[in-house]
This record gives structure tokens, C-alpha cells and sequence, in this order.
């Protein structure tokens, strides 16, 4: 603590000799809708320096007493210029129109700021829902999970697999934020469509390293979705009909515009059309999912303004036996202006993830039936400030406290009509953390963020406490049980703190060029349990333990950005190492769901990571689009296990290749396409079989893992927009969206098993199994009034 205290003197005191200047402050907003705008960049031309506008649109620059010149510029909208004089400090919200609808007294010019070469961000990726919206979907739907995987460094297990991998990181080693709560599962369907509702989605930012102090808790990446606040100008209806779903959204402004709400609801209908094309046995098959998005914002007074959203989405699969799924977020925010230099917003909300297998307990009849259930519950606080010091120095501090309750398992089981109740006993945390840090602009060519953050955890009762004999267990076997304690409530089972330093630098070398290099070290307290191919909605998740401890992750990074032709082009290459400690891996035979003692079948062991990722975009024109090539390795090391070497995790895929093409003819067509290539991920096969009574029996000789490959995986998918003039009754406007997924129809492979030949028990043979093995073309019409 006294470390960090002295870390934020050393900043409050090292910026002197400002006392004269005054300040410039206040938001940036749509012209259209009056949404805040994320990431806006003013810069000054007399002083050559600048600012940008914060999550919440508001910006705050320190000057010398002056009139001044300030260019405003945004992706997707032309650069505004206004001429400011300044004898005080001064407050003054500005809006800006996209490039299709410029106001007259905006100045556009050809030249936009060079962001990604200038800024201090690397590692980073925003894609903005405007071009999401042009990309080929599967099914035609939209797709944020499945857009971010065209990105350098990020990947999946297989088509159809749940979440995504950045950077030799699982699936739960992403912290997926919707308006800053929490998203354990971001995936509808098995993986096939995300939680995330286009209609409603403001912004979206994937952060793989050089990751700032403000965010916390896991080890691989953030995935910061932010939602829009609604139109606060004029009423407006938004959807869609698709092949598989319908989406509808509503947003309006009240009291006299001093608030805005949007609403956002989607439903799909798979179901109801296979309903008349089922036989009896499937007769009471369910498999749907719906989601629902709201949020709403109010503006106090100048100086205050408080937002409140929610999300509610489940899905339902299956048909006498089946899955249930579901996430809930509520979040309240609130942004205050404390004077032209202090900003603060203030978060707290609930998270909860919840899960179940379910054969039909409700059926009285039914004299045989079982249902389990699990979920994940946090409540948190979170106020984060920012104090603009002056044009070379904004400083970020404060903290957040997060309070999980686990519930490992809860099963009803009904025998011969007989039921009984199984399950184990809930487990509960606290996660707490505190942070500095500074965006400093040392002179013209040097940048520097740096920062630091310190995470205390507790694992509390009640509860059970498991103890391990470790050191009389053999090496990747399962440990003995020696006790189990029971603890009371509140009473602390185990303790874990972290010191997670951060650093980013920019070294610029010359007008389009610069080089960046990151260092982060960050810490994750809870853990997904899965020992499948690819994870599932039921896979557990549970807290660090005196048996289990947090993952640790260091990454640096460096890369070489450049931009070329005026802009038009940006481009970059990026080397990263990555280095994991405490990485969860399982026994033979793990067991990870109703386990009183599931500490003893894990194993812990290291993890590396490195690779280099090239990227290059076209900005403007009518044609326009990204390649991204990405060359990775990701590597386990847990002791009993490959004897004792290194192997590739199941989630490395050495070869990455994504395209991305959107052409806009200027009239009613626009076309777009996008195709991947892709290494095929590691497997684990037998090198033998014995013959036992005329069945083989499968046996890995050598204990090795992951030590062969399935096929690469590639596709390309298609699509077309046709822009129609109006919507309905003559009013809004639409559009006609036709794609096709799987153009060549390529049969990708998600797994390769080996099984006894149906024909022969005391022969084997591999299969290869596909999620998607045709063709799928697919029709959508949306609309807007």
C-alpha cells in the first residue's frame, strides 16, 4: 500500500508550473442521436498536442490562456473544426455528423489523425458496429463474437465453438464486459450466435496486451462492448427478420430530452418452424434462445448524470432431456464532473450466470428423472476517476470490490418415483483491487502509460475446507483427500494478493511511423472447469482455494505501426511472449460435476505463449477491408503429465489467415466477403488398442499429449446489401441483406475421434465430426424508422 500511495504522490507532484493555464471541457455527442462519442480526438494545431474523449464522451485539455484551433476527428465521421478563444476555463460540448451528413458550417478534409500510429494503445482492435453490420454473418445474422475472430490473435477451437482464444488464452481467461458487468457466457446456441444484440451495441474494443490498471481479474484479454444510451433527438424503431430470429428495438428521449431509453428484444424461431415437421418423438422439443436489452440514461444537471441497463438472455435445448442456460447484468453508473479536471464515474452491478441439465422432474408420471443446476452470482462497486493534469498528463485512479457466490451443484435425482437431493455446499469470495496509473506525453515522440494495481482475494466460508496430501500423491494422479473441515461464515479459508504492474511506451518516428512495446502482468482468481473438446454451457466455475491458486499471466509486446497513401492504409506488425503460471489441467478420469473433493483430480502447471501477428487495413474509399495473418504457438507444461515435457495446449493454432472485403458501389448495392484459414488444433489419439473378449481396447503407449493434429479448417462466406428508399408507409429506410455461409461448402472439421467400428468391435477407426458440413444461404430484411 505505502508503494502505491508513494507511486501517486510521485504523480501529483511531478506536474508543476501549470497554475496559470485554464481548462477546456465537456462531451462530444452524435449530432443524430446525441450519444456520447468514445474516443473522439481534439487536437490543438498551435500547440501540436491533444486529447480524446473518455468511454462517456467527455474530455478535458489544459491551455495557456489563447485563441485556439481545434480539430475534432472520429472514425466514420468528417473532421470538424472550431476556433476557440480561452481567457477562463471554459466548458463547451461539441457535435459531429458522419461523413454522409455533414452540416455546412463543419470543415471536412481529407486527412484524419493517425489514432493507431499516435496513440499509446497496442494490442488493441476496435471494430466499429458499422462495419460488423457489412460483414458476411452466418445465417445472415450479425455477429459480434464471430467479427472479432477475423482479428489478428484471436481464434476459436473449431466452427461452433463457444467464446474465443486470444493469444494462448482460454475462454475464461477473457473478461467480457457488457457495460461493465461481467458475461460468463457471451454465446447463444452452443457458440452459433452471441449474446450481443447488434441493434443495441454502441462500441466494441478488444484489448490483447499493454492492458491499462483500471481493468482486472483475468489473464488473457478485455472484450469491452458498451451499449447505446438511446436517442435523446427523435423516436426510432429498429429490426430485423431473419432465417433464424427477429430482433426489434425501441429508443426514444423523455423529459423534454433530458433522458433517453432504448429497449431491445430478440427471439428465435427455429422451433416454431421444425414444430409441424417433427414426429411424436420430438413433438416437445425445444431449442430456442431470446435476449433482452435495455438501458436509460438521465441528466441531472451538467455535472450529473446516471445511467441504468440490464440484460436478460437464456437459451433452452433439448427435448425429454436438456439444456438451460441463461445470463442476467444490471448495471448503474454514475458520471460526475467534479470541475474541469476531475471526472468520475461510479459503477456498481449484478452478474449472474446460471445453468442446468433437466429430464423432466415436473412430469408426475415420469417415475425416473434427474435435474442439476449451477451458477455463478457477483455483486461489485466500482468508481473509477480521472484527473486531467495538463496536455501531458492524465491521471486514472481508483478501485473496485467484487463478491462472488458460487454454487458448485445442486441435483435432484427421482429413482422407482423415490427423489433425492444431492449437491454441494455453495462457495463465496471477494475479489478487491485498487489502482494508479498516467498517460504521460514526455516530448513530440515519446508517450508512456504506466500504472499499477494491487489485488487482494478471499476465499470465505461458509463452507468446506479441502485438505490434499501433495506431498505423497504421484505426480498427474489424483491426490488424496486427507480431511475435509467444515468452516463458518464470513470465517477466511485462504488469502491471495498481487502486485500487477502495467507499462506501455510510444516511440514515434516520424509523421506515419512508430514503434510500441507493452508489458502487463495480471492476475485471475476463478476458474472454468472443462475437460472437453470445446466448452460447454454446464462446465463449472469455481474459486481460487488453499487448494487451487490464481492464475498468473506477464506479457510483453512489441510492435512496428505505420500508415500509408494519406491514411488511406494502416499497417502493423506485433511479436508478443506470453508467460502463465497455475494453469488447471486434469487427471485421468477427472470428475468435475457433484464433486465434493474436485480439488484432488486437478493438476496445475505452467503455460507459455509467442508469436507475431500482421496487419493490414484499408480505411476509405468504396473498397475497403482488412487482412490479418497471425503465426502462434501456445504451450502447457504440468508435471505427470507427457512425461513431464512441454505439449501444445488443445487451443494452439500455429497459422492464422483472415480477409476481410467490403465494396460499396455508392448506390443500393454494397458486397462483402470474408475468408479464414486456420491450423488445425492439437489432439490427443491412441498408439495402440488391446483385444479384450473381442473389443479394442484404445491405449497411448507413450502417455504423450496433444502430439498430433486434426485438418486445417477454411471457408469463405458471401454477401450483398441492397439499400431500399424507404421502410414502411413511405417513411425510414431498409434493406434487403443476402448471404451465404460456407460458400465452397468445405466440411471443416471440429474434432477427430477414435471409436470401435460399429461393425466389428475389435476394429477402430477415426471419425471426423463437422458442426457445419453444407452450403447455407440465408435471407435478412432490416429496418428503420
Amino acid at each position: 500500500m505505502k508503494k502505491l500511495l508513494l507511486f501517486g504522490f510521485f504523480c501529483l507532484t511531478s506536474f508543476v508550473g501549470f497554475s496559470q493555464n485554464v481548462s477546456l471541457s465537456g462531451y462530444i455527442r452524435d449530432a443524430s442521436n446525441g450519444e456520447g462519442m468514445i474516443g473522439v480526438s481534439i487536437y490543438v494545431q498551435e500547440l501540436q498536442t491533444g486529447t480524446q474523449t473518455n468511454a462517456y464522451g467527455f474530455y478535458s485539455i489544459t491551455l495557456p490562456p489563447g485563441t485556439y484551433t481545434l480539430n475534432l476527428t472520429s472514425i466514420g465521421y468528417g473532421q470538424l473544426t472550431q476556433k476557440v478563444s480561452l481567457s477562463e476555463s471554459l466548458t463547451r460540448d461539441f457535435e459531429m455528423n458522419d461523413e454522409a451528413s455533414q452540416l455546412q458550417e463543419v470543415v471536412v478534409k481529407a486527412e484524419r489523425e493517425d489514432a493507431n500510429v499516435k496513440s499509446l494503445e497496442m494490442s488493441v482492435n476496435k471494430v466499429e458496429m458499422k462495419t460488423i453490420k457489412k460483414m458476411p454473418a452466418f445465417m445472415g445474422e450479425v455477429d459480434v463474437i464471430r467479427s472479432i475472430q477475423f482479428l489478428p490473435g484471436v481464434s476459436s477451437v473449431g466452427e461452433g465453438a463457444s467464446g474465443f482464444n486470444v493469444r494462448g488464452g482460454g475462454i475464461d481467461q477473457n473478461l467480457v464486459l457488457l457495460d461493465e458487468a461481467p458475461v460468463y457466457n457471451s454465446s447463444h446456441l452452443f457458440g452459433l450466435f452471441s449474446v450481443f444484440n447488434p441493434d443495441a451495441v454502441k462500441d466494441v474494443k478488444l484489448i490483447k496486451g499493454g492492458i491499462p490498471a483500471n481493468y482486472g481479474g483475468r489473464v488473457s484479454s478485455i472484450l469491452d462492448v458498451r451499449m447505446k444510451e438511446g436517442n435523446s433527438k427523435k423516436p426510432e424503431f429498429t429490426g430485423g427478420l431473419g432465417t433464424i430470429f427477429s430482433r426489434f428495438a425501441y429508443e426514444r428521449p423523455f423529459l423534454e430530452g433530458k433522458g433517453s431509453f432504448i429497449v431491445a428484444l430478440r427471439r428465435s424461431y427455429i422451433d416454431v418452424l421444425a414444430k409441424p415437421f417433427l414426429n411424436e418423438d420430438l413433438k416437445g422439443s425445444q431449442f430456442y434462445f431470446y435476449d433482452f436489452t435495455a438501458k436509460g440514461n438521465y441528466k441531472i444537471n451538467n455535472n450529473n448524470t446516471v445511467f441504468l441497463s440490464g440484460y436478460f438472455g437464456r437459451d433452452v435445448f433439448g427435448a425429454d432431456f436438456g439444456f438451460n442456460w441463461g445470463n442476467a447484468t444490471t448495471s448503474l453508473r454514475w458520471n460526475h464532473v467534479f470541475n474541469d479536471k476531475l471526472f468520475m464515474n461510479t459503477t456498481v452491478f449484478y452478474s449472474n450466470y446460471d445453468y442446468l441439465l433437466d429430464s423432466d422432474l415436473n412430469n408426475e408420471e415420469d417415475q425416473d428423472s434427474f435435474r442439476w443446476e449451477s451458477n455463478i452470482e457477483n455483486y461489485s462497486i466500482k468508481p473509477d476517476f480521472q484527473y486531467y493534469i495538463n496536455p501531458n498528463n492524465t491521471l486514472s485512479f481508483g478501485g473496485q470490490s467484487i463478491y462472488y457466490r458460487f454454487n458448485p451443484g445442486q441435483a435432484e435425482a427421482v429413482s422407482g418415483g423415490e427423489s433425492r437431493s444431492i449437491g454441494l455446499p455453495d462457495k463465496y469470495a471477494v475479489e478487491s483491487g485498487i489502482y494508479i496509473g498516467n498517460e504521460q506525453k514526455v516530448n513530440s515522440r515519446l508517450s508512456l502509460q504506466y500504472g499499477i494495481r494491487y489485488s487482494d482475494y478471499r476465499y470465505l466460508g461458509k463452507g468446506n475446507k479441502v485438505l490434499l496430501n501433495t506431498e505423497g500423491s504421484v505426480a498427474g494422479e489424483q491426490k488424496e483427500v486427507t480431511d475435509i473441515i467444515q468452516v463458518g461464515q464470513g470465517e477466511l479459508i485462504q488469502q491471495y494478493g498481487n502486485w500487477e504492474p502495467r507499462f506501455s511506451a510510444n516511440i514515434g518516428l516520424g509523421r506515419n511511423s512508430s514503434i510500441k512495446v507493452s508489458y502487463n502482468r495480471l492476475a485471475q482468481y476463478i476458474h472454468l472447469l472443462s475437460n472437453t473438446t470445446a466448452s460447454s454451457p454446464l462446465d463449472v466455475w469455481t474459486p481460487s482455494s488453499n487448494n487451487i491458486k490464481p492464475q498468473i499471466s506477464d506479457q510483453v509486446a512489441l510492435g512496428y505501426f505505420q500508415n500509408f497513401d494519406d491514411n488511406n492504409y494502416e499497417a502493423s506488425v506485433e511479436v508478443y511472449y506470453k508467460e502463465l503460471q497455475n494453469q488447471i489441467d486434469y487427471t485421468r478420469n477427472a470428475n468435475l460435476l457433484l464433486n465434493p473433493a474436485v480439488e484432488a483430480d486437478l493438476l496445475s502447471g505452467d503455460g507459455r505463449a509467442y508469436g507475431a501477428e500482421f496487419y493490414l487495413k484499408k480505411n476509405r474509399g468504396k473498397f475497403n477491408g482488412w487482412i490479418s495473418y497471425t503465426l502462434a504457438r501456445t504451450e502447457r507444461l504440468v508435471d505427470g503429465l507427457n512425461n513431464n515435457e512441454w505439449f501444445p495446449a488443445r487451443i494452439d493454432k500455429m497459422h492464422n489467415l483472415s480477409l476481410v472485403s467490403i465494396f460499396d458501389t455508392g448506390k443500393k448495392w454494397s458486397f462483402s466477403g470474408t475468408f479464414n484459414f486456420s491450423s488445425g488444433t492439437p489432439a490427443s489419439f491412441p498408439t495402440n488398442k488391446f483385444i479384450w473378449q473381442g473389443i479394442a481396447l484404445p491405449h497411448n503407449y507413450y502417455d504423450t499429449r496433444n502430439s498430433y493434429r486434426i485438418p486445417a479448417s477454411h471457408r469463405l462466406d458471401l454477401s450483398a446489401t441492397l439499400q431500399n428508399k424507404h421502410a414502411f408507409f413511405k417513411k425510414g429506410e431498409s434493406e434487403w441483406v443476402f448471404s451465404v455461409y460456407n460458400v465452397y461448402n468445405r466440411r471443416n472439421p471440429f474434432s477427430v475421434y477414435v471409436r470401435q467400428n460399429e461393425d466389428n468391435f475389435a476394429q477402430t477407426e477415426a471419425v471426423k465430426y463437422s458442426v457445419f458440413a453444407s452450403i447455407l444461404p440465408a435471407v435478412t430484411y432490416n429496418f428503420k424508422f
